[in-house]
């Protein structure tokens, strides 16, 4: 196994909260528009050199699969601001591994043994378990907690549709990884033009987020060479790694403490959201 490529994923897509968090007056508009500009850049460059090939239909469908990430990245891009970095990632990961694991076993009949159906409810127990514990700790106005986890269940939705879009085609993933940035950018201008903050265009924390961009899409790059590299069920076990960056990015780096009891409950929440993405 290639270590180094397995890992790159993990490593750019757990940074995103953390560039984001560390850039000046950044705001959730200002992060998404600034990540779907990092992330369309990335996407020419790869194009240029990768060569993939497109067919318009297929060009479109994968950029509304990118519309469908940023919904996602919305979504936790607010919870961010409103509950932190450290309760937010384990919830998000665990709502996108539970539905992207509903969707493989009942929709592309991936539990096609008692084996297979034994391991993908064992993994959903896990991961539902482990959202659980994550979101019991304390520490943040209550009353908004439900509102928050609807918040990430509904546009963890963006997520599965840019998660399960590659197995509805058959193509390489280098063929899709342009119109899937130029989607990100796209939903990113929708969310803005429509909830009537354009001022984001013209503000500096919204350019300086391009890095959050850069770190999203050299991740999504790097996964395309690892499913090659390493096979599919390998490549997605290590890039799950980010939810861990990430939390403990938020806690070490951003200041997101947890102590005691909040920090145990968010460990053990992320150790069985970790286990349960081994096992599916």
């Amino acid at each position: 196994m290639n270590w180094i490529i397995a890992f790159l994923p993990a490593v750019g897509w757990g940074l995103i909260p953390i560039i984001s968090g560390k850039i000046p007056s950044s705001r959730p508009l200002n992060e998404i528009y600034g990540t779907g500009i990092g992330a369309v850049i990335i996407g020419i460059i790869f194009t240029i050199i990768a060569h993939p090939k497109m067919s318009i239909g297929i060009f479109l469908l994968a950029m509304i699969s990118g519309i469908g990430w940023a919904v996602g990245q919305i979504g936790q891009f607010i919870s961010f601001t409103n509950i932190g970095v450290t309760k937010t990632m384990p919830i998000s990961a665990g709502l996108q591994l539970i539905g992207s694991c509903l969707i493989g076993g009942l929709i592309f009949h991936e539990w096609n043994s008692p084996k297979a159906i034994f391991l993908g409810i064992l993994a959903l127990v896990l991961m539902v378990v482990g959202v659980f514990l994550t979101s019991m700790s304390k520490g943040y106005n209550e009353s908004n907690q439900l509102k928050d986890f609807l918040l990430l269940l509904f546009t963890s939705i963006g997520f599965w549709i840019y998660a399960t879009f590659p197995k509805t085609v058959k193509v390489s993933g280098k063929d899709l990884f342009l119109p899937q940035m130029i989607g990100i950018l796209l939903g990113a201008i929708i969310y803005l033009v429509f909830s009537k903050k354009t001022a984001a265009f013209k503000e500096k924390a919204s350019y300086w987020n391009i890095l959050t961009g850069f770190s999203f899409s050299i991740g999504a790059c790097a996964y395309i060479f690892s499913v090659e590299e390493n096979g599919v069920a390998s490549a997605f076990i290590y890039s799950q790694i980010a939810v861990v960056i990430a939390t403990l990015g938020g806690m070490y780096i951003l200041g997101d403490k947890k102590h005691g009891k909040d920090l145990v409950l968010t460990l053990v929440g992320l150790a069985l959201i970790v286990a349960g993405s081994f096992i599916s």
